[in-house]
């Protein structure tokens, strides 16, 4: 089992030494989240992300915008927080309400904040291998493939799932550390034969227990990168442990890495900002 828990401690005490460090130099680094609306899972996500930034010693701020909020009103928060120089970091809780435009919401996001890796110019840079924050999932996946010395090179990577923020980017990252990379997604024809071809299999389809153990080649390393209703995954974890060589769990797996990496980034971000004011 890839525990994602263990990754996650191992960053957490980096983490900690790193923030010690900017503080005796007067800085907390601080990450913004923003939540529109009421959506009880989101809420619970800001929450434990704003828990989570407490243990490490980062500070966290909450903005709560009513449902209605307009996309224009929401970039003017998102502004705010651009200038605030005291904030390294800007999440944006996805997904927000339909009738807001969101990739223009994640677009007003200043590159040296994009902490979560959301924005266009941002996955233009995780394409060429030089962002500085990377979408968190994704880089997630690549630090627990590191942190097991799973193998990237040279294998045969299939991911499921095309998300601007998950697929695509960790499709891309994989390809940057020499793997093969096939991206599935709705539209593909023979899917259950293009995963048995995997040697590393990513699964972030967004439905629950869909990859079964049948489509598993013998030896695959399984990443299960989906969070559904009930603490389920997009892998079918029962049938796919036997032929897997290796399975992230969810919950356990790739969730608390993700929150580390976010956290991580802000804490870069503050270092990288304080250098340019010193």
């Amino acid at each position: 089992m890839l525990n994602g828990q263990t990754v996650a401690d191992f960053m957490k005490e980096e983490m900690t030494a790193k923030v010690a460090v900017l503080k005796e130099k007067g800085i907390t680094p601080c990450l913004a989240t923003i939540l529109v609306g009421d959506d009880p899972s989101s809420e619970t996500y800001v929450r434990m992300k704003g828990n989570a930034c407490a243990r490490i010693g980062v500070h966290s701020i909450k903005v709560v915008l009513p449902a209605e909020t307009t996309t224009e009103q929401l970039i003017q928060e998102i502004t705010k927080l651009n200038e605030d120089v005291s904030v390294h970091g800007i999440l944006l809780q996805h997904p927000v309400p339909h009738h807001i435009d969101e990739r223009a919401a994640f677009d007003a996001i200043s590159i040296e904040k994009d902490v979560d890796g959301v924005t266009t110019l941002g996955f233009a840079l995780n394409a060429f291998g030089v962002a500085a924050f990377p979408s968190c999932t994704p880089q997630a996946i690549i630090r627990i493939l590191d942190f097991y010395n799973v193998p990237i090179e040279g294998k045969h990577a299939v991911v499921i799932g095309r998300s601007p923020i998950l697929g695509k980017p960790v499709s891309a990252m994989l390809l940057n550390r020499n793997a093969t990379v096939t991206t599935c997604h709705s539209k593909t024809v023979n899917l259950e034969e293009i995963v048995k071809s995997g040697d590393i299999v990513i699964a972030a389809v967004g439905k629950p227990n869909f990859v079964k153990g049948s489509w598993i080649k013998p030896g695959a390393v399984v990443i299960d990168a989906g969070y559904n209703k009930g603490n389920i995954g997009d892998v079918d974890y029962s049938s796919c442990l036997t032929p897997s060589s290796a399975i992230t769990p969810v919950p356990g797996g790739v969730g608390p890495v993700t929150i580390a990496t976010l956290i991580e980034h802000t804490i870069k971000s503050a270092s990288m900002q304080s250098e340019k004011t010193s």
